[in-house]
């Protein structure tokens, strides 16, 4: 698998997650996604930057778009160093919130995903990497 482009970029404040939004659909563009696939790129995107202000405190989102023969893909990775997630499973629960949103953050993105992995350490951070190929 090769990485043909990498961008990084900041989710400090509620403008960079429309930023996301809007990055993430030019490079699945750029990468021949359809309608349906850049909306559910997008969708998941969003969701995962929101978490990353609201609950992480701001971090960083590095997006990939990758070959892997005749196949092209975009990865999203986020990071931050906020509080973490001290049970990843139940937070992986649809309706379960440790704020006061629907509870399908998480797992609507991985959902919208064809691949999806969550890492944290409680005081250390979080990072959620999702991709999708077309």
């Amino acid at each position: 698998m090769n990485i043909e482009k990498s961008t990084t970029m900041p989710v400090k404040a509620a403008e960079d997650v429309v930023r996301v939004r809007q990055a993430v659909r030019v490079q699945a563009v750029d990468a021949g996604f359809s309608l349906v696939d850049q909306t559910k790129l997008v969708t998941a995107a969003s969701e995962i930057a929101r978490n990353t202000l609201e609950y992480g405190g701001g971090g960083d989102l590095l997006i990939e778009t990758l070959r892997d023969g005749v196949r092209r893909g975009l990865r999203l990775t986020f990071t931050d160093q906020g509080p973490g997630i001290a049970d990843i499973p139940r937070a992986m629960t649809d309706g379960y919130t440790s704020g006061g949103g629907l509870g399908l953050g998480l797992s609507g993105a991985k959902r919208l995903s064809n691949e999806f992995d969550i890492q944290s350490t409680p005081g250390k951070g979080t990072r959620v990497m999702l991709g999708r190929w077309r």
